[in-house]
């Protein structure tokens, strides 16, 4: 008999005889008839996790938050209350650590921005449209020197009947179609096809992928397509198909019967 201890003081406690907290959740899954396996199965927890929580092993959970998620899961199969189960596991484990202040870490992103890159491919692309412009002005401005030459000599000439052979056979005409072509705009990629040596299966997509044409050119037909940044070809008769690229024509574009994938871009016909 103790001394100084009242009745009261010796009757153990009711919290003393609450299962353990791994305890309760096996009895409860025991109750509903429901295997480790089974539960595994529900909840996405490991097996040998499964078996750690039921004896009170919390440390192969990896951690207070990925237990508390095993503890919130296994009570909801189990059916019991997730709350009561994770706040006894914060009383039992030095309880919810408190959260980090946002407003240090968005302070210190703000602090290191990310440096800016040289965009490469934009400088590329001006100077590419200047030098096509340049050689375009040149190749216009020299077409009418000539031009002003033809026309001063045959009015000053004293033989009128020999000037017509002289100025055909120094100056021939460009075909039509070269030069309806050579007006294309240079900030865009044109791309005209013509079937010319039969037909032939083709395709065409803009520099998103989006599918602009897709079929069969028959002999004699032609396509003409146009993207601000580059066309994509699939010529299924690669020689039978003449091609023209920002007014430019590409005479290594394959052979008859020969399947091609092509790329052109603005102000550079030969960069398929």
């Amino acid at each position: 008999m103790s001394i100084g201890n009242s009745p009261e003081e010796d009757r153990p406690s009711v919290e003393d005889d609450r299962p353990s907290l791994g305890r309760a959740l096996q009895q409860a899954r025991t109750d509903a008839g429901l295997s480790v396996e089974d539960v595994s199965s529900t909840t996405r927890v490991r097996i040998p996790i499964v078996h750690a929580i039921e004896q009170d092993d919390f440390t192969r959970c990896g951690g207070d938050v990925y237990a508390r998620g095993h503890i919130r899961a296994l009570a909801r199969a189990v059916r019991l209350d997730p709350d009561a189960l994770v706040a006894r596991y914060d009383d039992e484990h030095g309880g919810r650590p408190e959260p980090t202040p946002a407003a240090p870490l968005f302070e210190a992103e703000r602090i290191r921005p990310e440096p800016r890159r040289p965009n490469w491919t934009a400088a590329m692309v001006a100077a590419i449209v200047v030098v096509v412009a340049f050689v375009g002005f040149t190749m216009f401005s020299g077409g009418d020197k000539a031009g002003g030459k033809s026309v001063a000599g045959k009015t000053s000439s004293a033989k009128p009947s020999s000037e017509p052979s002289r100025k055909k056979s120094s100056a021939p005409e460009p075909e039509p179609s070269d030069s309806a072509i050579a007006a294309v705009p240079a900030d865009k990629v044109t791309v005209k096809l013509t079937a010319e040596n039969g037909s032939s299966w083709i395709s065409a997509k803009d520099h998103s992928g989006r599918l602009l044409h897709e079929g069969v050119l028959k002999e004699g037909a032609s396509k003409t397509f146009t993207d601000k940044q580059r066309i994509d070809l699939v010529l299924g008769n690669a020689g039978a198909v003449k091609l023209f690229v920002n007014g430019k024509q590409i005479d290594d574009r394959g052979e008859e019967g020969q399947v091609q994938r092509l790329s052109y871009t603005k102000g550079d016909p030969q960069a398929g």
